[in-house]
């Protein structure tokens, strides 16, 4: 794999929000002359509360570069994005955004770097690529804001949902915790003055709710993450297990480098019944549906009936893994079978010419 690449893509017209936007990304090439054929640019994007290096940063066992370095090393462009409201991209007023308007950005991301990929122009050494197969996977968050993009703009030949329900994204806490309470709000309202159509479940909820980062940090630092059982599994690292944790809680100073300082108060509309249920029923092209089994998709055997267009779906429950999947000891299982989906989606798509 050749050193990473730092870009910035100008956003401002697509999104339209009245200020200047942009987004930040980073390109991961293979080696010369190890591109795949077909070519496959893969965009990756992270999960709420975490950044584009969720993809690249190896855990203590890993062998150099991430998901990211799994990727290109079997010859596939890698380009890891943070989406508007995250990371290095800009980071706009909580009231400027909603999932529509990240989607955009993604989308406009997207666009640019492919358009440049087929000129040759992206990075010094990397020459003309036509007709690439396009790709996005996105993790939890990230998920939402692909299905988003997917069914809003026709962004990519190919779409990974990974830990994320296009029916039902539900966060369990460890078995005998009460469970947590998310307010179920309605997309057609501001978070201003938000539609909460499940207040009687709130009101009688027993267990930590949920919906802001304030409250989340308050629910933490109240004893364990609530999120902990849920996010990492039980033979991860318990030092690493507890810095991402303790980041999430705001108890950390830096940051590790997969986190994200911010995270966009418009993620909280993801946790609804049927959030994305427009969005994922649209969706045509094939449909990747990752999940470790322990994770937030309440029924991963339901979740084709979500993309009601789509005739490709695949779905993969990798064992030993939790919501965090890049966490996982099992992670390179869970990357080699994204790998040979994206791989089957890029000679199928040769294949219809």
């Amino acid at each position: 794999m050749r050193d990473p690449v730092e870009l910035t893509v100008d956003v401002t017209d697509a999104v339209g929000i009245g200020m200047a936007a942009h987004t930040a990304l980073t390109v991961f090439l293979p080696d010369d002359g190890a591109l795949a054929d077909p070519p496959v640019v893969c965009f990756a994007f992270p999960g709420g509360g975490y950044n584009r290096r969720y993809y690249s940063f190896d855990m203590p066992d890993g062998t150099g570069g991430g998901e990211a370095g799994y990727h290109t090393a079997r010859g596939w462009i890698f380009v890891a994005c943070d989406h508007l409201g995250f990371g290095e991209s800009t980071i706009p007023p909580d009231d400027l955004l909603d999932l529509d308007v990240i989607a955009a950005g993604n989308d406009a991301t997207v666009r640019h770097v492919m358009a440049r990929i087929a000129a040759g122009t992206l990075v010094e050494g990397l020459g003309p690529v036509p007709d690439a197969a396009c790709l996005g996977i996105g993790q939890s968050m990230g998920g939402c804001f692909t299905v988003v993009a997917q069914g809003n703009h026709e962004t990519f030949d190919g779409i990974g949902v990974l830990g994320y329900s296009g029916i039902h994204t539900v966060v369990p806490t460890r078995p005998g915790q009460p469970a947590a309470a998310w307010p179920w709000i309605s997309r057609r309202s501001k978070l201003a003055a938000p539609k909460i159509y499940n207040l009687a479940q709130l009101a009688a909820s027993q267990g930590p709710q949920l919906g802001d980062a304030e409250s989340l940090q308050k629910a933490a630092q109240a004893g364990e993450h609530p999120f902990q059982w849920s996010f990492h599994y039980d033979d991860q690292p318990a030092d690493i297990t507890a810095l991402d944790m303790k980041a999430s809680a705001g108890l950390v100073d830096p940051l590790p480098e997969w986190r994200s300082a911010t995270t966009p108060a418009c993620g909280v509309y993801m946790v609804a019944p049927g959030a994305v249920a427009l969005e994922a029923a649209s969706v045509r092209v094939p449909v990747f549906i990752g999940v470790g089994e322990r994770d937030v998709v309440p029924d991963p055997w339901a979740e084709p009936k979500a993309f009601k267009s789509a005739v490709d779906i695949q779905l993969y429950v990798c064992p030993r893994m939790a919501h965090m999947h890049n966490f996982a000891h099992t992670r390179t299982r869970f990357w080699a079978r994204i790998h040979n989906w994206g791989e089957g989606v890029a000679a199928q798509r040769a294949l219809a010419g």
